[in-house]
């Protein structure tokens, strides 16, 4: 490098750190609006969290946060309705057709992991643990209604099945890597949008059994019990940060906010996804979530400074699979 060169890089990184030392410090406490939020229960705890939390800091930004589950929080995110889309699953192919027709361009930023947990009564003391082939028998349509069918040592009692409401991304996500792609649920199962309502049917009857975020099961772990799922080695896996991170624990899923580009540079905006970036890895660990790795939340910042918009998970109108670490660019 010649020392033209060398003089002209110094003065663009002087110049860089004199603009960045010479930029307004925004104050949170000038700034009026309403940022309009709705979708996943699973991410609920995690929105509540943060809204209490700025709030303090943006007392004249107010922050309403829906929960009218994943794929209902898209219905109205896709058709312009909010700013702020929560989702425990990435977006589907359908739902980007609904945001294209209505011209609605998005930010996708994954904020953190959830370990999804199969969870029964602590009066039941027979499930030690569970396979997905056990758990698909129990959660098909047409499939067993007794313990017993499941395994001839549990007991010759009817189940009673409990499962997010349909509008949930828990309901999509598990429904896909349980049933496979074309399964179909059970009709006779106890639905709820609210997982507090499944925590309390759950934990009531020791011949239940249901699913839902890890958050819910660490928040009622008086009430519950997490049944380990048998991974690749054969071996038990229960649902925690360290399964989930090393990639053993089989129902793990990336937890997401979608941002309307529209509203991308409003100042409301802008300040309530930078508050959450900056303080989600303390807020998940706080309400029972998994860090994302440093190399993907920096992939997300990334992608919000740079207001990326479109989807890593759908690509010519078709769900792209493959690991969502690799995916998302």
């Amino acid at each position: 490098m010649n020392t033209a060169t060398l003089l002209a890089t110094a003065a663009l990184l002087i110049s860089s750190v004199t603009a960045q030392a010479q930029a307004p410090k925004v104050d949170l406490k000038s700034i009026k609006g309403t940022v309009r939020v709705d979708g996943s229960s699973t991410v609920f705890p995690i929105m509540e969290a943060v809204a209490e939390e700025f709030a303090k800091a943006a007392p004249h930004i107010k922050v309403p946060v829906g929960v009218s589950g994943t794929g209902g929080g898209f219905k109205r995110f896709c058709s312009g309705e909010t700013a702020i889309s929560t989702a425990s699953r990435p977006i589907t192919p359908s739902e980007v057709t609904l945001a294209e027709s209505n011209k609605i361009e998005f930010i996708e930023l994954p904020i953190a992991f959830d370990a999804l947990s199969i969870v029964v009564s602590p009066k039941n003391d027979w499930v030690k643990s569970i396979t997905i082939e056990q758990l698909k028998k129990i959660y098909s349509a047409g499939a067993a209604t007794k313990w017993n069918e499941i395994d001839p040592t549990w007991p010759d009692r009817a189940m009673k099945v409990f499962s997010p409401g349909t509008d949930s991304g828990t309901f999509d996500y598990f429904k896909e890597a349980v049933l496979g792609k074309d399964g179909k649920m059970r009709a006779d199962m106890s639905v709820s949008e609210d997982d507090n309502v499944l925590v309390i049917g759950v934990g009531g009857d020791r011949d239940a059994i249901g699913f839902f975020g890890l958050a819910y099961f660490e928040e009622n772990t008086d009430k519950l019990r997490a049944i380990p799922i048998i991974g690749a080695d054969k071996a038990p896996v229960a649902p925690q940060a360290s399964t989930v991170n090393d990639g053993t624990y089989p129902l793990s899923r990336p937890l997401f906010i979608y941002v309307n580009a529209k509203n991308a540079h409003a100042p409301e905006v802008v300040a309530l996804v930078d508050f959450v970036l900056a303080k989600v890895n303390a807020i998940v660990d706080e309400v029972g979530y998994i860090e994302l790795p440093t190399a993907v939340m920096a992939t997300t910042a990334a992608n919000w400074k740079s207001r990326k918009t479109g989807t890593a998970f759908v690509k010519d109108g078709k769900k792209v699979d493959g690991a969502f670490t690799t995916l998302y660019r």
